[in-house]
């Protein structure tokens, strides 16, 4: 009884196999007979790729390498004489800058008020100034579809502009532009994780956006790295400048007072030591100041230096040059892929139709 069974099975799977076979068979016959069909609506897409790649305009690609400055490797002796000189209890600055290490200078080129930053910055094209976002606006025709709306069609993003009086359209024209900036057209990244070397990459359609806009970013960043990283540094050094001059300004009013003392009493009787008593202690005024200012040139000059460290923050690599290579759609690949997305369309609405036409029945 389990023997007969078990034949069966082994029919009904073979009938089933065959089954599918034929099924395959039928369908296949079936689209074949509608070659026409699949054939002429590839043709169809063909054109239709080819005519989207005639008329997609060319991307503009600009790229711009720097290397990021490492401080660890940059101590050496100067690391030396800012300890030696915070045993005295004296605050050079040395900078810590890790805020603005990694992947956090890297969040920091993406980041809206650096974007938007760089789009108002003015440049000058065909000797007229204008802004990166007025150019912006004219390359994408934007003025075009503004022109109907009362609130968008006299808005302008002139140079120099106070940007804390922005209006509210202005506000949100800026959002939507550094959305579609960040999603679209800019790439900030690492070409190795374990160097230092970032590279900026813009896209757009016009050839000259993408160069000036690739600059003015990078710029705009490393200006505000070097105005944050070195703030304190710089007020040490005004500190220490003022001092250093008032101090001078101390010693040279000494010096001349040792002098006038001296002038009054040019032969002063041996016997009255109250007649020198003003030249003595105008001169000790002198020594106290010579002291003094020795100490604080030397604050000063290290002070200086450390300045002068932090302030290199970027060093470009490469940088973007005229003419930007160019990405385009290319025709043979737009009808190619419009053949194959029409014709595989096609073939799957036979199926479907057919199908149905069969439950249908």
């Amino acid at each position: 009884m389990m023997r007969s069974n078990e034949m069966i099975e082994a029919e009904n799977d073979e009938i089933s196999l065959k089954d599918l076979i034929n099924k395959i068979g039928d369908w296949w016959k079936y689209l074949l007979s509608k070659w026409i069909i699949i054939l002429i609506s590839g043709i169809i897409g063909g054109i239709i790729g080819i005519s989207y790649a005639y008329l997609q305009k060319p991307v503009y690609k600009a790229q711009l390498s720097f290397v990021l400055e490492d401080e660890k490797s940059s101590g050496g002796g100067l690391g030396g004489a800012l300890g030696l000189a915070s045993q005295f209890g004296i605050d050079l600055g040395s900078g810590g800058g890790g805020a603005f290490s990694g992947d956090n200078l890297l969040s920091l080129m993406k980041s809206r008020s650096m974007v938007e930053s760089s789009l108002l910055s003015s440049i000058e094209t065909k000797g007229k100034e204008q802004t990166l976002c007025e150019m912006y606006i004219d390359f994408n025709h934007l003025r075009e579809a503004w022109v109907k709306n009362p609130q968008l069609k006299n808005i302008q993003f002139l140079p120099n502009s106070d940007r804390n009086k922005f209006t509210l359209q202005q506000d949100s024209i800026l959002g939507v532009f550094y959305k579609t900036i960040i999603n679209n057209n800019l790439t900030v990244d690492k070409v190795d994780k374990k160097l230092s070397i970032i590279t900026v990459t813009v896209n757009s359609q016009n050839e000259l956006f993408s160069k000036l806009f690739t600059e003015v970013l990078v710029k705009t960043v490393s200006d505000f790295y070097v105005n944050t990283k070195t703030k304190k540094s710089a007020q040490n050094v005004n500190i220490l400048q003022r001092q250093t001059d008032s101090v001078r300004h101390e010693l040279n009013s000494a010096i001349n007072g040792v002098a006038s003392s001296v002038d009054v009493n040019p032969n002063a009787n041996p016997a009255l030591q109250i007649l020198r008593a003003p030249s003595q202690r105008r001169q000790v005024d002198v020594q106290a100041n010579q002291a003094i200012l020795t100490q604080l040139v030397a604050n000063l000059e290290i002070s200086k230096v450390s300045l002068r460290k932090e302030t290199p923050l970027i060093q470009v690599i490469d940088k973007p040059i005229l003419p930007l290579e160019m990405e385009r759609f290319g025709k043979g690949k737009g009808g190619v892929i419009g053949a194959f997305l029409f014709g595989f369309l096609t073939i799957i609405f036979l199926v479907i139709s057919k199908a149905f036409k069969s439950i249908m029945n």
